[in-house]
């Protein structure tokens, strides 16, 4: 092996990992599987994947190609050479209705790029799915009822075989293939179980075969018209079976899709549908009414933001369902079986008595339209999992179906394919793959000579061997692995990545990288661990993957508890005592302008000027106002650096009727102390600030927050880290100083743009729908920057992470800022108002500002 891994780095362009680190991020995929893999390469050329697969065919080593890693079947992860495909393969040429495309290329950037035409199969990861994994698995996604699945939109594909020859599939070498009969395929739309060997092309056959037959090395596309226009017809029914019932009722729709109220119940804000328990989201062109009749429960809506919204649900599905509504696990294995649409509603009915027999919980949705039905189960994977999965492959065997309707056999469904086909269409499937592939080297143990569907599963074979949280253990298998947090446009999730495009940069990659650390047998310095360490380093702590994570993973909560073991016992970066314990330095005077000149001894990037301090809130303000009695919190921020805003709010606060208090002491929420792992220090903080504000609490004084990472860290971090009584009281207590005045502003005439910059922190934990109330009723119309500042707290005054910091406000906010220069800035976050002076000439204001401005009420 060390023989090939050289001759890797000596004869081929691309990246080779073989370090720890990277064989944990590849060891799995979106499935329940797990193969750590010898070596990856990451590939700049055609050329580098030749040399690459005559180097893995010399030595014996099996090949899987990887796109995304979004598969849900286990069919990208392997134990020898795996290609990754989408760092540098992505090149992208649109000549009218046809696209000639690297197996890298993203399908929404494809899409982007091709005008008045589409590619018609777009699976709910269009975000970052690869065509080269759309054509390994035939994808095809909600439109597929229009447009059909990949095997149907591609044209040509540009191949290499283990042996070195390339050809493009309209032209293809001598090749002994096996015959088959007509009789052995169900008719259905949505068959992708197998090898389809009926279909009239050689393109055709070999898409869908999941690597495990030739290597792909590019594709041309047929692209299809984009629509004139959507409209989404939403359908109520009592119940899914209901729903089922009426799909062969729709015709010439553009899709037909189902979702069930148990995936409605997981999302935040529950969307406005109308009455039922179940829903069909039917897309059309044209003459909505002609559905909406279907049932007397029906909305037509035109909107492309509103529909965009109902979208969401059915594209996190995937995410949505892997938490029952009490909370447990669910899991993907029974996933994506398809039936003939008119069996749809029966099959339905007998699913859920399969389940139930089983003493099983599933949440189902899917391509109601065709027939095909998305599951996630609670399954106990180590008792009872094989059994399951043997009962529901003959389920839908015997209503003339599919076990894949989508996704690929992989290894959760290819041992099953014999009850699916006779044995003489097994053989035919051998044949099939030994005349591209005799030795067996591409993605060995799929579809044909399959591996066990109930081996290497990820939580049994690497389950957590070092003393850990059992709640941090389950929080380290939260992720599922569908790839949301690679999208680069859209939410906050996840800034560095955007920046790095390196998947251990990913929210995904670092849940994987804790998950590995706790199995131990891969990363093998547990909490010590430098890989996981590294790979946490530029994690922000933006809890942007806890609101656009469709499992609301918390990243930030995990590095917190990670640097708390990792520095156990040990000295820490110079900048955790420096910014970790910045509010007491403000406390005893100890930051000023001589200090702040040596903020690099610090750990401090020199490229940053530290923010120096003015006479504290707390010396500056007393008790105004009378009426309802509210506590300000004066925030260390706030209090230290810009209490101007403190004395804005208030001011607001007063004239809104309202008697404004503040503590007598200095108070802090600890969030410093928790961002850098110092999970003791600020239990303790927040403990005594919570008694000290308990005579307040106590009797249900409102909290007021300006500052939005303090707010949120009350609200929601400091009851997980602490279970005083006081603490509680203070969470419940708290808000936001828009929740608190929007109710009371009275409008005001006029009206001023204004870009807005939603801190982090707001974004995941707080919501902004208060901040857009008083804006609009001060005259304000907001644009609202999507996306991270990039200083996020210590994040980017630390040494080693400014680059990346500018890189981040690149994206979103400074473009925002310079494309509309006569508008205000308001930006409620002290890091966001610091990386806009660091890098504008412009001057961030705060709500509370704003506010104070509009009412004529600035007095300081």
């Amino acid at each position: 092996m060390r023989a090939f891994l050289d001759q890797l780095r000596r004869h081929v362009d691309g990246d080779v990992l073989d370090d720890p680190a990277s064989r944990a991020l590849y060891s799995a995929d979106a499935s329940n599987y797990r193969h750590v893999p010898r070596v990856i390469i990451r590939p700049r050329t055609t050329d580098a994947v030749v040399a690459a697969v005559a180097l893995a065919a010399e030595h014996g080593v099996p090949i899987t190609s990887r796109g995304a890693g979004t598969s849900i079947a286990g069919n990208a992860c392997g134990t020898g050479l795996v290609i990754d495909f989408s760092r540098y393969l992505d090149a992208i040429e649109v000549d009218g209705d046809t696209a000639r495309v690297q197996p890298g290329a993203v399908l929404d950037r494809v899409n982007s790029l091709t005008g008045e035409y589409l590619f018609g199969p777009d699976p709910s990861t269009h975000s970052r799915c690869t065509i080269g994994g759309m054509i390994g698995n035939n994808a095809c996604g909600a439109h597929s009822v229009k447009w059909g699945k990949t095997s149907e939109n591609v044209t040509n594909l540009h191949v290499l075989t283990v042996d070195g020859r390339t050809f493009d599939t309209t032209a293809p070498p001598p090749l002994t293939l096996p015959s088959f009969d007509p009789a052995w395929f169900p008719r259905l739309g949505r068959r992708v179980s197998g090898y389809a060997l009926d279909a009239p092309t050689l393109t055709q056959q070999l898409v869908g075969t999941e690597g495990t037959c030739v290597v792909l090395l590019g594709a041309d596309l047929k692209l299809v018209r984009r629509p004139e226009r959507r409209i989404l017809v939403v359908l109520g029914f009592a119940d899914t079976y209901d729903a089922a019932d009426q799909v062969t009722q729709i015709e010439d729709a553009l899709a037909v899709e189902g979702i069930d109220e148990a995936l409605v119940r997981g999302v935040r804000t529950r969307p406005d549908l109308p009455e039922g328990r179940s829903w069909l989201f039917v897309e059309v062109e044209d003459d909505p009414e002609r559905v909406a009749k279907i049932t007397k429960n029906s909305m037509i809506i035109h909107d492309p933001a509103h529909q965009r919204a109902l979208w969401r649900i059915r594209e996190d599905g995937a995410g949505l369902a892997t938490r029952m509504p009490d909370g447990g696990e669910a899991w993907s294995g029974w996933e994506d079986a398809a039936v003939p649409p008119e069996n749809l509603g029966t099959y339905l009915r007998e699913f859920d008595q399969l389940l139930a027999r089983h003493g099983r919980r599933g949440i189902t949705y899917g391509h109601y339209g065709e027939g095909c039905l998305h599951v996630r189960i609670d399954f106990d994977l180590a008792k009872g999992y094989r059994e399951f999965l043997e009962d529901a492959a003959d389920l839908v065997v015997s209503h003339g179906g599919s076990l894949s309707g989508e996704h690929g056999d992989g290894q959760a469904r290819s041992e099953l394919l014999s009850r699916m086909y006779p044995p003489e269409a097994i053989r035919a499937f051998e044949e099939f793959k030994h005349a591209f592939d005799p030795g067996n080297l591409l993605n060995p143990g799929r579809i044909v000579q399959p591996r066990k569907l109930d081996d290497d599963l990820r939580i049994l074979v690497a389950p957590p061997r070092i003393p850990t949280r059992a709640e941090f253990a389950g929080d380290t298998r939260r992720c599922v692995g569908v790839g949301k947090c690679l999208n680069t446009k859209g939410g906050v999730m996840c800034p560095s990545y955007r920046v790095t495009k390196e998947e251990k940069h990913s929210t995904r990659g670092r849940a994987h990288l804790l998950f590995e650390m706790l199995a131990g047998d891969v990363i093998k310095d547990g909490w010590r661990s430098p890989e996981v360490a590294e790979a946490l380093d530029l994690c922000l702590g933006c809890k942007g993957c806890k609101r656009d994570c469709p499992v609301d993973v918390d990243m930030a909560s995990y590095k917190a508890e990670f640097l708390h073991e990792h520095y156990k016992g040990r000295v820490r970066p110079r900048s955790h005592y420096a910014m970790g314990w910045l509010p007491t330095w403000l406390k005893y005077g100890l930051v000023n302008r001589f200090t702040a000149k040596f903020g690099r001894f610090a750990g401090i990037t020199p490229e940053r000027s530290l923010p120096t301090p003015t006479t504290p809130l707390v010396r500056q303000l007393h008790p105004l106002g009378e009426g309802d009695e509210v506590l300000l919190f004066p925030d260390t921020f706030t209090n230290f650096f810009e209490p101007g805003i403190g004395i804005d709010a208030a001011n607001v606060l007063a004239h809104l009727g309202n008697r404004v208090e503040l503590p007598s002491a200095n108070v802090c929420c600890g969030l410093t102390w928790h961002s850098t792992g110092q999970l003791a220090k600020a239990r303790r903080v927040v403990e005594r600030t919570a008694r000290a504000l308990l005579p307040w609490t106590s009797r249900g004084i409102p909290v007021i927050g300006l500052e939005p990472s303090c707010t949120a860290f009350l609200k929601t971090e400091a009851p997980k880290l602490s279970n005083d009584r006081a603490v509680h009281a203070l969470a419940d207590a708290t808000r936001t100083f828009a929740e608190h005045v929007a109710p009371k502003l009275p409008a005001v005439e006029g009206a001023r743009e204004a870009v807005v910059q939603t801190h982090c922190h707001q974004y995941a934990e707080l919501g902004f729908d208060p901040d857009r109330e008083a804006m609009t009723k001060a005259g304000i119309a907001p644009k609202i920057v999507e996306g991270c500042c990039g200083l996020a707290g210590n994040f980017g005054f630390e040494q080693g992470h400014y680059d990346v910091s500018i890189a981040c406000a690149e994206q979103d906010l400074l473009p925002a800022i310079r494309s509309n220069d006569d508008a205000l800035v308001i930006a409620d976050g002290f890091s966001c108002r610091t990386q806009i002076r660091h890098t504008t000439d412009r001057e961030p204001v705060h709500l509370a500002t704003v506010l104070a401005t509009r009412l004529n009420v600035v007095n300081r």
